[in-house]
């Protein structure tokens, strides 16, 4: 049986994969990646347990030798925040080591990023 917990990190994987597989390969410019990151924020948050989304597409690193490139990890940095029963999970995307790393960053019950290593055990980060 799987707890809240597993199933709000589940949750999360779930949303990161639609994100990346739904939007990898978009054709995207720097002036186009602002309405580019809403809809893709929006089109994840509608998502059950979804309680928001954020994706910074990072304009400065865009290879636009022909005006535009297509949209990979390398090009954005995302934080998806999920809630399941009163759980919230913190999971977020960049590139380390030259690849698009998604992993968790912070769960617990009503996660705050002020409570993290709260002694009251509100909070605490994925590497705990």
């Amino acid at each position: 049986m799987t707890t809240d917990r597993d199933q709000a990190c589940f949750e999360a994987g779930i949303k990161f994969g639609a994100l990346y597989h739904q939007f990898a390969g978009t054709p995207v410019s720097p002036e186009s990646a602002p309405s580019l990151e809403t809809a893709i924020e929006e089109s994840i948050e509608n998502q059950p347990f979804c309680e928001s989304v954020s994706v910074d597409i990072l304009t400065d690193e865009l290879d636009v030798e022909h005006g535009y490139t297509e949209l990979t990890g390398e090009y954005m940095e995302v934080e998806i925040v999920v809630d399941h029963e009163g759980v919230e999970v913190v999971a977020e995307m960049a590139m380390e080591d030259g690849y698009p790393l998604m992993k968790l960053t912070r769960f617990g019950t009503n996660v705050v990023s002020e409570n993290l290593g709260d002694a009251s055990g509100s909070g605490a980060s994925a590497s705990e």
